[in-house]
C-alpha cells in the first residue's frame, strides 16, 4: 500500500494527505454520541463521495476497528488511512481523528462549572442523544443489508446470535466479538480449501478429457494413462505426481 502511494507525484501525493486530513478533522470535529457515529459519516465520505473504498471494504474496516482496542473512532480513521495512504495515510488520518476532541475538550474543561449548570447545554444535548440514536440506527440498518445481500445463511445465524446474546443474556461484547472471530476464521479457512478442491476437479476433468481426445486421435493409451495420473496428482497436491522421463519421451 505504501508503494503505492510513492509511485504518484509529490504534490499528488501531499494532496491526498491534505484531503485525509480535512475529511478526518472534519468527521471527528461532527461526532456526536459515541465512536460508531463516524462510520456513517467516513462511508458516505470515503466511499460514496471520494470512491476511495468499496463498500465491502469499509464494512470489514469497520469489523476490525470494532473489534481491536481502543476507541473505534480512531481505530476506524487508522485503517481507512492506511487502506488508502499506507502507513503515512494512517498517521494523518489519526492525527485529524484525535484532534478536534483534544482542542474541545480542553476548552470545556475551562468552563465546565458553566457548562454542567446550563440549562440549555442540557437541552442541547439532550437533541443531540435523539439525533445519535438515529444515526446509528441507520448504521446498523446498513450493515445488516450488506450481510444480507451475501445471502448466505452463517453471517445471518451468526447475527441474530449476537443480538439475542447481548440484548437478552448481558453476554460480555468481548467474549461474543471473540467467539465470532473464531467462527469467521473457521468458516475463511473451510470456504478457501473448498474452492480449492473444485478448482482441483475442474482442472483435472478439463484434463481428462483433453487427453481422452488426444489419445483416440494418437493411439497411445498407455502414455495417456500415465500422464493422466500426473495431471490428477498435480490436480490434488501430490509432490510425488510428476511426470517420468519415460512417460515424457513416450515410452
Amino acid at each position: 500500500m505504501e508503494n503505492a502511494v510513492l509511485k504518484i507525484s509529490h504534490n499528488d501525493r501531499l494532496e491526498r494527505y491534505k484531503e485525509i486530513f480535512l475529511s478526518t478533522f472534519e468527521l471527528s470535529a461532527c461526532t456526536f454520541g459515541g465512536g460508531f457515529v463516524i462510520v456513517p459519516l467516513m462511508r458516505e465520505k470515503f466511499v460514496k463521495k471520494l470512491h476511495w473504498i468499496e463498500e465491502d471494504e469499509m464494512l470489514d474496516l469497520t469489523a476490525i476497528a470494532q473489534s481491536s482496542p481502543g476507541a473505534i473512532a480512531v481505530n476506524a480513521a487508522i485503517l481507512v488511512g492506511y487502506h488508502i495512504a499506507g502507513i503515512s495515510g494512517a498517521a494523518v488520518a489519526m492525527i485529524g481523528t484525535v484532534l478536534p476532541p483534544f482542542l474541545i475538550i480542553s476548552i470545556i474543561s475551562l468552563f465546565y462549572i458553566a457548562f454542567r449548570d446550563s440549562f440549555i447545554v442540557n437541552i442541547i444535548m439532550a437533541g443531540m442523544l435523539a439525533g445519535v440514536a438515529a444515526v446509528i440506527t441507520n448504521v446498523v440498518i446498513d450493515m445488516t443489508k450488506d450481510i444480507l445481500k451475501q445471502k448466505r445463511l452463517l453471517p445471518v445465524a451468526v447475527l441474530i446470535a449476537s443480538f439475542i446474546a447481548a440484548h437478552f443474556f448481558d453476554v460480555s461484547i468481548i467474549l461474543i466479538i471473540l467467539i465470532c472471530g473464531i467462527i469467521g476464521a473457521i468458516d475463511t479457512i473451510w470456504s478457501e480449501r473448498r474452492t480449492k478442491t473444485e478448482q482441483g476437479a475442474e482442472s483435472l476433468q478439463t484434463a481428462e478429457l483433453s487427453l481422452s481426445k488426444e489419445n483416440a486421435a494418437s493411439g497411445k493409451e498407455g502414455l495417456g494413462k500415465k500422464i493422466t495420473a500426473a495431471y490428477k496428482d498435480a490436480a490434488y497436491g501430490n509432490t510425488n505426481g510428476r511426470l517420468s522421463h519415460d512417460a515424457a519421451a513416450g515410452r
